[in-house]
């Protein structure tokens, strides 16, 4: 089975890989390609489907794509569907991060409450699923960790006293809202037979 994953991110399309199996065949957008402009829905829900639908009409591939962010409580659940241009449509993880730093100032240990959550959207022929998951944690004052992207050094895993910058990539999909999504859409696609 040969789906077309819509991100132009390496590390994404790795993670995608590993999730959905040997079995299928997952290819990306070129880098020319963006979905920054595509991304005009209300919700994670609505810009993983919008992005979907539109690479595959121009494919004719079945299309998955995702949309995830982060929520944070203390700041009314922003940056959320905005957290990749947080900072500024050119701004970089650091910058992202420095202003979230910036908004927590002088909030308490105990209202520091956060979530990452992904919705992963698929879109065929016969139809199109949606699957939304999300990981709760707390937002540190200062980073810690060197590996992921984006918030995952602020973004304290409490069951592993951890942020998501401070684990595997592998312990990172194990747990995280993305590899929570995706496995829900794998495990789906496995029992839906909907390619046959």
């Amino acid at each position: 089975m040969r789906i077309l994953l819509a991100t132009t991110n390496a590390g994404k399309l790795a993670e995608v890989k590993q999730l959905l199996g040997e079995h299928i065949q997952v290819v990306s957008l070129s880098a020319a390609d963006s979905t920054q402009e595509i991304e005009t829905g209300t919700t994670f829900m609505e810009n993983a489907l919008l992005k979907a639908r539109h690479y595959y009409r121009s494919s004719g591939i079945p299309t998955i794509a995702d949309d995830s962010g982060l929520e944070v409580e203390a700041l009314n659940g922003a940056p959320g569907i905005h957290s990749a241009r947080y900072a500024g449509l050119d701004a970089e993880d650091k910058d992202r991060i420095r202003r979230l730093i910036d908004e927590m100032r002088g909030v308490p240990p105990q209202k520091r409450d956060a979530r990452f959550t992904c919705a992963a959207a698929i879109v065929w022929g016969g139809g199109e699923q949606v699957f939304v998951d999300f990981v709760s944690g707390k937002i540190l004052e200062k980073p810690r960790g060197r590996t992921g992207f984006g918030f995952d050094p602020v973004f304290l895993y409490e069951p592993l006293g951890k942020t998501f910058a401070e684990i595997s990539s592998q312990a990172k999909s194990e747990v995280s809202h993305r590899g929570r999504a995706f496995r829900r859409l794998a495990a789906w696609l496995a029992e839906s037979r909907a390619f046959e």
